[in-house]
């Protein structure tokens, strides 16, 4: 049968019966869902109406992810699958789809941190800081530099939430792309309210 996205084979809102007044048409077709899972990227293409094209992901492991608050995006690896309205059928999976929420490697966001306001994003005290941090923090800075840094340590207050999360080298992440239709998964980073609404849901 194929898939067909028409409606003249559906019954009408008050219960009776459609008559057929033609046969399936091309720009009613329908295709099977990419189903993106988590791996090593694979993208197939396909010829669309108009001789555009779809990018069909079907593994994906990276993405462009925004920070909104500091309005700085990054390419960061996808870790894991927690939480899909859609249908829970997907965590178990792994499977990428619009509005999943995913775990992020925190890892580019805690180095622009550094670099930006040279204090280390999610620091527990008594526990050592990493090669990578130190360097940034050992650099050679100007006097310039110096004082610009002192003026944005009021604004390195970051919310508690997204501390804890960094401290584990993982971030929480929605995906705002479409995986199946332009082969990428970009989102953001979750915060505040949105952030807290999330949490409670896994904690169900």
């Amino acid at each position: 049968m194929g898939i067909c996205r028409d409606s003249q084979h559906k019954r009408r809102s008050t219960g009776g019966r459609r008559i057929a007044i033609h046969k399936k048409r091309k720009y009613e077709l329908g295709r099977p869902a990419a189903m993106t899972k988590m791996g090593e990227k694979r993208i197939s293409t396909l010829r669309t109406m108009g001789g555009n094209k779809k990018y069909r992901a079907l593994r994906l492991d990276h993405g462009n992810f925004s920070w909104p608050s500091e309005s700085v995006t990054r390419k960061t690896r996808i870790i894991d699958v927690l939480y899909n309205a859609g249908n829970m059928e997907f965590v178990r999976t792994k499977t990428l789809t619009k509005g999943a929420v995913i775990m992020v490697d925190a890892t580019p966001f805690r180095q622009f941190f550094v670099s930006k306001y040279n204090t280390i994003l999610g620091q527990k005290k008594g526990k050592s800081v990493s090669e990578a941090d130190q360097e940034v923090l050992n650099r050679k800075k100007s006097k310039h530099l110096q004082r610009k840094l002192d003026g944005r340590k009021e604004a390195a207050k970051i919310d508690s939430k997204i501390t804890e999360q960094a401290a584990t080298g993982r971030l929480m992440a929605r995906i705002s792309s479409r995986p199946g239709q332009s082969g990428r998964c970009d989102g953001y980073i979750l915060e505040g309210k949105e952030l807290e609404f999330y949490q409670r849901k896994l904690k169900k």
